[in-house]
């Protein structure tokens, strides 16, 4: 049993290191964004559907039919979700970026009074205050104006995107009853199949030059940033409980962020350093369970 856990943990750890370095991909990738979520969706899709066949598996089509609709909505909202972040890598640095995307719970917190009808505790309220002010700093607000001209349309990005991801995992509470591996796979499948006209409508993939390192990296960006890492992922929900799998996420973005300082060298003021803190520390305090009154 403790090999078992070790293992899924390793694999949770070796997902979340995938997972943080998609921003470095896309930092190297010349095509457009929504090209970019395209073959990432169908990629993705195809590796998890090829490793469920060599498992001996299929997809429980009963139990996908009468969720569908939600299916597809939720797939759809992954592939823009994935278009304004890698939007948000084109105008912002990766750190930012990562940090906006990473309000996300910050927005669940906020809806789940309304959705679900949970209460709100006096913990959780107060994570969402600091991290709203976390990401006050993070913009540069807090000093009068932001590092580079334009930056405000990737931290806009990276919002929107951080709201179109909350929206799929609130929509995923009412997905019942599918396997999760199932889920994935017509979920990103989904996100890149309605991408298909948005690219040929809204982008030129005809003036995109394929290059072996633009394949290359396509490549990894749908089979090991998308395939693999989820495959990973789902490997190890099993076996961990809640709390450890959703500490352990935010790796993700601590990776991004150290990926962003040492390797693609992008400032970030004292100012963003502390609002980056304040935003993930809101975010892991939030994460934890509450004290049980007896």
């Amino acid at each position: 049993m403790r090999n078992e856990v070790t293992r899924a943990r390793l694999s949770l750890i070796a997902s979340m290191c995938i997972f943080g370095t998609i921003g470095l991909v896309r930092r190297y990738l010349p095509v457009p964004s929504g090209f970019l979520a395209m073959a990432r969706g169908l990629l993705g899709a195809l590796f998890l559907l090829v490793l469920v066949h060599l498992r001996g598996g299929r997809l429980d089509r009963a139990a996908i039919r009468p969720m569908l609709s939600r299916l597809v909505i939720s797939g759809a909202m992954i592939g823009f979700n994935w278009i304004l972040l890698f939007e948000a890598y084109r105008y912002t640095t990766v750190a930012v970026a990562t940090l906006c995307y990473y309000m996300a719970p910050v927005f669940i917190l906020m809806v789940v009074p309304f959705v679900l009808h949970e209460r709100l505790t006096l913990r959780k309220t107060l994570c969402v205050l600091a991290a709203l002010f976390g990401m006050v700093m993070v913009s540069g607000v807090s000093r009068g104006g932001l590092a580079r001209s334009g930056e405000w349309r990737g931290i806009l990005c990276g919002l929107g995107a951080a709201i179109l991801y909350a929206s799929v995992v609130m929509l995923n509470k009412f997905i019942r009853y599918v396997p999760a591996y199932d889920k994935t796979i017509v979920q990103i499948g989904t996100a890149g199949a309605v991408l298909i006209p948005y690219v040929l409508l809204a982008e030129d993939p005809g003036a995109i030059r394929f290059t072996p390192a633009v394949i290359l990296l396509l490549l990894v960006a749908g089979l090991v940033h998308t395939g693999c890492a989820y495959a990973l992922y789902f490997g190890s929900v099993d076996a961990l409980s809640a709390q450890t799998l959703a500490l352990l996420s935010y790796l993700d973005p601590v990776i991004a962020i150290l990926l962003s300082a040492l390797i693609l060298r992008e400032p970030m003021s004292m100012a963003q350093a502390l609002g980056a803190a304040l935003v993930l520390c809101s975010a892991v305090i939030a994460e934890l369970p509450e004290r049980s009154k007896t």
